[in-house]
């Protein structure tokens, strides 16, 4: 496995699929998921949720057809600020999600009085973190997730 092409490709996926369009974007299925979807080449990535606040999810990749690496996720606001507000901020740190640790957003990004912060342990292989966001130092979003490669 070419972990560098998978990197590349979470990045774009990632920035072209929740970090961007949001739920402006996505399809729901039958069961209630629902589901952004970005392809490039042989690569394919989907990313499935239920709920919004909170919310639960997993973002799979897909190459030539066969699924090659995966997260779960569960987070939402833990507090009485408004959500649209978080939302947009979040987004935002999403966008600057890079290939060191294309898993969520960067380990740290702030604009105003909005803080993210992005605690990762592990790497591609295997991997689990921790992303926060804190307004004026108080806790206001929470999401853990974890995930790898699958053989």
């Amino acid at each position: 496995m070419d972990f560098e092409k998978l990197k590349k490709f979470l990045v774009k996926a990632k920035r072209n699929t929740y970090a961007t369009d949001g739920e402006d974007n996505e399809e729901t299925l039958l069961d209630g998921t629902k589901e952004l979807e970005f392809k490039e080449g042989d690569f394919l990535y989907r990313d499935r949720y239920f709920g919004s606040n909170p919310f639960i999810g997993e973002e799979v990749v897909f190459y030539n057809g066969k699924v090659i690496w995966g997260m779960n996720y569960c987070g939402g606001v833990i507090s009485d600020v408004s959500s649209e507000e978080i939302y947009v901020f979040l987004k935002k740190a999403l966008r600057q999600v890079d290939k060191i640790i294309p898993f969520r957003g960067p380990k740290h990004f702030e604009d105003g009085k909005l803080k993210y912060i992005n605690t990762v342990n592990g790497d591609i292989k295997k991997f689990d973190g921790i992303e926060e966001i804190f307004l004026n130092e108080k806790g206001i979003y929470k999401l853990i997730y974890h995930g790898g490669i699958v053989n």
